[in-house]
């Protein structure tokens, strides 16, 4: 097996690992956002290199053809981005809900007022 010829897994395992690193080690709810849109890129592009076929062509049958890509994972992968963007505008509009609410987007500080109160 060749590791180098993979590279597009260690990808995936980097991406994956640094979103998931900004969502654990951050306390700023952007910054934690923003970490798991880099940990949803990774599952797309696993997704996308795992529905590759080498040497495949679009399904339309024509003479000389016998190697087809599947492309549903294609398809599959379009219809998360848009869910990607959907629930991204929506954290994005409970982050400035909370920000106008503690009047900061620190997850310590709202723990703090949270306490407080």
């Amino acid at each position: 097996m060749d590791i180098v010829g993979l590279y597009n897994y260690w990808i995936v395992i980097f991406l994956m690992m640094a979103g998931f690193y900004v969502v654990i080690a951050r306390g700023n709810l952007i910054k934690k956002l923003v970490g798991l849109n880099v940990f949803q890129a990774s599952v797309f592009v696993l997704y996308i290199s795992m529905g590759k076929v080498t040497g495949g062509t679009a399904p339309i049958i024509a003479e000389g053809i016998t190697n087809y890509s599947n492309p549903l994972p294609h398809v599959l992968i379009l219809t998360a981005i848009v869910v990607g963007v959907a629930t991204t505008a929506l954290g994005l509009a409970l982050v400035v809900r909370i920000r106008q609410a503690y009047g900061t987007i620190e997850e310590d500080e709202i723990h703090k007022l949270d306490d407080d109160s």
